[in-house]
């Protein structure tokens, strides 16, 4: 038995390879009427779990079914197929080492504004799905919760018309006049806080002035030892030099 998320979609690959497996449908609007039938189905014989255009479990119909074939000990074999996750996460140019998934997020925009609000400080990439009518109110919920970060918005991952955008949250808000399609959003993780110069740093970058030493050499130094970006010490190094010049 082939439990579909769409027998229409599943029924043209099956026509394409010539396969006569029996044909249900198993979707979000009849997944647990439907799971009693299936599981009686699993007694005497397999049952394959097709979703329409994603890997089943994964916000796609399929949790209930696995859950409860797991409980009456009956194996769960996966077969991986296409997921807009991991698709997007490689196809970002974010950091894939450790990534936050939000799923779906809440139609509501004021549920949708709390849950982005409570993750803006998470250091990890975060991973969210959109509808394309929600999507420039997702978009601009984003930089206000977010500020204005780096983010790849995909469209149609895997179909005809694909779609990669990369730049920050504004950018994308000027690019997506008109969305459609299924989106995925891949937004960076928030940076951890830069060191500020302090009254120390001021006058080590001094003592290498009057020392003779370039610029370059000390804001090297200076930026090794105390992980303050260059362009900060080069600010204080301009400060210096003024001050000395006077």
């Amino acid at each position: 038995m082939i439990a579909a998320e769409d027998t229409r979609t599943t029924r043209h690959l099956l026509k394409t390879y010539n396969i006569s497996t029996p044909l249900t449908s198993y979707h979000e609007h009849n997944k647990r009427s439907r799971l009693p039938y299936l599981l009686e189905c699993l007694k005497e014989k397999d049952v394959a779990l097709v979703s329409e255009a994603g890997m089943p479990g994964l916000s796609d119909p399929g949790y209930e079914l696995i859950t409860a074939a797991i409980e009456r000990s009956i194996p769960v074999v996966p077969v991986p197929g296409p997921s807009a996750l991991t698709t997007a996460l490689a196809v970002s140019g974010l950091s894939t080492n450790r990534f936050l998934y939000l799923g779906f997020l809440p139609a509501r925009r004021r549920e949708r504004q709390r849950l982005l609000r409570s993750v803006a400080d998470e250091p990890y990439t975060i991973v969210a799905f959109e509808a394309p009518h929600r999507l420039i109110s997702c978009l601009k919920d984003l930089e206000e919760a977010f500020g204005n970060r780096r983010l790849a918005v995909c469209r149609e991952l895997t179909k005809l018309h694909e779609e990669v955008f990369r730049g920050s949250i504004s950018e994308a808000i000027e690019h997506f006049t008109q969305p459609k399609g299924e989106f995925t959003l891949v937004i960076a993780g928030r940076e951890p806080a830069q060191p500020e110069p302090d009254a120390r740093v001021e006058k080590e970058l001094k003592a290498l002035h009057q020392q003779g030493v370039s610029a370059r050499e000390a804001i090297s130094r200076m930026s090794r030892a105390t992980g303050i970006r260059r362009k900060k010490l080069y600010q204080l190094w301009l400060k210096i030099v003024g001050g000395a010049e006077r």
